[in-house]
Order: C-alpha cells, then sequence, then structure tokens
C-alpha cells in the first residue's frame, strides 16, 4: 500500500494492494521489508535494516497457551522513544467505569436518534462520546459503549488505550484505521478490533458528510470466537473471515502527538517522529476486521424463536462459565419460516443488560423510531420487546416465508448493569416517547379458551 503523507515522511507496506491474513487466534508472520524478520529466532544481537527487536504481551507470560498472547516487533525506534514526558490530556466525554454521572433521568428504557455531528473540526478521538459504562475500569471487568461522530483525520495524533481493547463498528462513512501492525480499511458493516494496549490512528475514507460509528470498549478478558456447541463446526462466524492486516510502516520525522488512555484519565506526550514504524512482526497478539456480511445465522426452521444468542459474533468471557462480560451480537438479514410462531424477538427481562445500535435498515422488533445511528438500553430486567404496531403485524401476518433483508443491528450485551452518562441523559436525540411505543398493548384476555 503507497500512502501519500506530509513532506519528509514515508508509508510502505509489503504490497501495492491493501492485504490481508485470514483466521482468527492464528499465529501471523509479515514483513514490509524483504528479510527484515528474523528467522529461527526472536532477538537476534543484531536485527536487519537497524531495527530493534520488542515484544507486545497481551496476556501474562505464564498463561496457558490457548489464551497466552504476544507478537514480536521489528521498529525503527523502540517503544520507549515514542513517548516522552506525559501532561494530563482532557476528553472530558469519554467516560470509564463506575460511571456515577450526576444527572436526573430515572431509570427506564431508553432510545435515542443519532449523536449530532460535530459542529468544529473534531478527529476521531475528539468525536467519542460515553453512552454507558459498567463495571470497573481498575479491576478490568465491563466495558463501555460509545458512539463516534467525526470530521477530521488523525494526520500527527496517535492513541492506544490500556483500559481494554475498542471493537470499532462503523455506521456511516468508510474509514482506515492504521495501527502498529498494519492498516485496515472498514466501510459500514464491517467492524475491527484494536487489541489493548497497541498504537493507531483513524482517517476518513471517502466523500460523505459524516463519519459516525459505535465502539465497544471491552475492559475485561479479550474477545474470542464463542463456542458453537451442538451447531458444530460451521455456520455463524467463520474463523477464515477474520483478516489481519500485512505489516506497514510510517517513516516520518515531523511533530507528532501520542494519547493515552490509563485507568480512566488521559495523557498526552509530544515526539518528533510516527510510533506507527514497525516494519515487521510475528505473533498472535493482533488487530482483525470482519465483514458482517459473511456471518452465517443459524434459526428455528419449524417453530418457536431461539435465543439471540446464536447471532453472537464474538463473547468476551468472565470468570463465570456461559455469562459473559460482553458479548457483541448481530441480527443481520435472514429467512423468517417458522410455523404457528410469533416471529419478532418475545417480550422478555433479562439478567444481562442490552446496547442496541442500527447500522442501516429496519429492526423488526421496533418498526418505528429506531433509526439507522441511534441506539437503545434495556438494562438488566427491564421488560422490553416488540412495539405495538409490530404486535399487530407479527399477531396477523401470513406465515410464509418472508427474507428480512436490507437490515444490520447489532447489540453490546454484558452481565453488568450499565450506568448512564450525563452526556447520554442530556442528550438532545434521547427519545422522551420512547416508552408510548408499548402503549397499544392492551388487555386482549377475555377468558374463552383457544387461540386469540
Amino acid at each position: 500500500m503507497d500512502t501519500t503523507e506530509a513532506p519528509g515522511s514515508r508509508a510502505r507496506a509489503g504490497t501495492s494492494k491493501l492485504a490481508y491474513m485470514p483466521g482468527f487466534g492464528n499465529d501471523f508472520e509479515t514483513e514490509a521489508l524483504p528479510g527484515a524478520l528474523p528467522q529461527g529466532q526472536n532477538s537476534p544481537q543484531k536485527c536487519s535494516y537497524g531495527l530493534y527487536a520488542e515484544q507486545l504481551s497481551g496476556s501474562p507470560f505464564t498463561a496457558p497457551r490457548g489464551t497466552n498472547e504476544r507478537s514480536w516487533l521489528y521498529r525503527i525506534r523502540p517503544s520507549v522513544r515514542h513517548t516522552r514526558r506525559f501532561a494530563n490530556a482532557s476528553y472530558p466525554f469519554w467516560k470509564s467505569a463506575p460511571c456515577l454521572d450526576d444527572h436526573s433521568l430515572p431509570l427506564g428504557q431508553l432510545r435515542w436518534d443519532p449523536i449530532p455531528a460535530p459542529m468544529v473540526s473534531a478527529d476521531f478521538l475528539a468525536g467519542i462520546r460515553t453512552m454507558t459504562a459498567a463495571g470497573d475500569v481498575m479491576t478490568q471487568v465491563g466495558m463501555a459503549a460509545h458512539a463516534y461522530a467525526f470530521n477530521a483525520d488523525m494526520v500527527d495524533d496517535y492513541f492506544f488505550n490500556a483500559d481494554g481493547e475498542l471493537l470499532i463498528v462503523p455506521q456511516l462513512g468508510a474509514i482506515s484505521v492504521f495501527t502498529e501492525m498494519g492498516v485496515m480499511e472498514l466501510e459500514p458493516a464491517e467492524i475491527c478490533l484494536i487489541p489493548r494496549g497497541m498504537m493507531f490512528k483513524v482517517s476518513r475514507l471517502g466523500d460523505g458528510p459524516e463519519w459516525r460509528g459505535y465502539i465497544c470498549e471491552n475492559y475485561g478478558a479479550k474477545f474470542t470466537m464463542p463456542d458453537r456447541g451442538p451447531i458444530g463446526a460451521n455456520c455463524l462466524a467463520n474463523a477464515r473471515d477474520f483478516k489481519t492486516p500485512v505489516a506497514a510502516f510510517e517513516d516520518k520525522e515531523t511533530a507528532c502527538r501520542v494519547h493515552v488512555k490509563w485507568c480512566g484519565k488521559f495523557y498526552v506526550t509530544e515526539i518528533d517522529h510516527s510510533p506507527l514504524d514497525v516494519v515487521a512482526w510475528h505473533g498472535n497478539y493482533i488487530p482483525f476486521k470482519y465483514d458482517l456480511r459473511t456471518f452465517s445465522p443459524v434459526g428455528a426452521i419449524l417453530f418457536d424463536h431461539p435465543d439471540p444468542s446464536i447471532f453472537t459474533v464474538l463473547t468476551a468471557p468472565s470468570g463465570e462459565e456461559g455469562t459473559a462480560n460482553v458479548d457483541f451480537v448481530i441480527f443481520p438479514p435472514r429467512w423468517l419460516v417458522a410455523e404457528h410462531t410469533f416471529r419478532p424477538p418475545w417480550y422478555h427481562r433479562n439478567i444481562m443488560s442490552e446496547f442496541m445500535g442500527l447500522i442501516h435498515g429496519q429492526y423488526d422488533a421496533k418498526e418505528k423510531g429506531f433509526v439507522p445511528g441511534g441506539m437503545s438500553l434495556h438494562n438488566m430486567m427491564l421488560p422490553h420487546g416488540p412495539d405495538a404496531s409490530g404486535f399487530e403485524k407479527a399477531s396477523n401476518s401470513e406465515l410464509k416465508p418472508v427474507k428480512l433483508d436490507h437490515t444490520m443491528a447489532f447489540m453490546f450485551e454484558t452481565r453488568f448493569p450499565q450506568q448512564l452518562t450525563r452526556y447520554a441523559a442530556e442528550l438532545e436525540t434521547l427519545q422522551d416517547d420512547y416508552i408510548d411505543c408499548w402503549d397499544g398493548l392492551e388487555r386482549r384476555f377475555d377468558g374463552t379458551p383457544g387461540i386469540k
């Protein structure tokens, strides 16, 4: 990949086109210059091209082989040169758990239209707005749900998050995510994951009035693919569809800033070069992207409605088996064929807390009011389900096979209660009338046996 940078800089990758390596949890190796990657050892006395060898660990050294994650990086400067003296920085709209913001909004089922576009120049970091936070960032449990909207590139600004990994879900506008390990390009209906502690910057791709989307900041154990259980070896998300970038580096000698999030606080340090200087690497602590359109859904093919867990793309486990720190669940296009069945998601109360977003199209349980770029929050044990019009339509429609098409919704679901930020509570796009969507669900019981 060739990119154009400011004078005195260059960005280089190992191929003429943006390339990726397929697989989930693999041990990869890649180099942007021939011979840059040592063979047969990790730390030679002298590295090719005058590079420095450095290890980036995503797990304790003694973690079991199945969960041990580390990568060896061969870079122009060691990362100790990528941070100088830190100064305090402020991103007042990015909050961390526990988040007990002072606001007067009482408990309830909540829904928002998209967050407003920035009125001034704002890059990806400046455009992040925390909606909810759950757990405790200091003990590395829980998560935060953010929305973002930005209109400027991170040209000489870089970021790493020591508090957790970032799952980025674009909703409007394609973006480029340049990480230490390489470059990923994303469009809406694709996602990417940035591991804890990995430096990156985000730029806009193409033309458009807005670039916006969602982020799940996972404080806990890393996202992994869920076990399929009785489903077997295929369907849901398949490992081959996860794509890791090839090595790429930025050789830039200009004034740059590295921003850091650490234990819920922000810091910045100034350096005179780009920190994205990894020429070669090997390992399994890696960023990746995934196209949600490659998800192969399974469902009921005779009667009843399975639990939404069958749509889990990624899960971050907790210490309790079968109970996630956070799940990333999608509701993609699919056929509905069940007989004698109310086909939309049923009414329910849940021990988990659900933050939902809509990338495009229409969500089948909410035919009105839930718009692309919007969000909803149904906290633990608060009842929710189809609105009145959705109930009437599903209760009376002909039960022939129907393709639910041109839609993509998702959910960040966590075992912890999601605390609302003051920004979310006072956001002008909060729908004050959301609770009214169930008003039409009147008493239907008349004491007569049989189906009504």
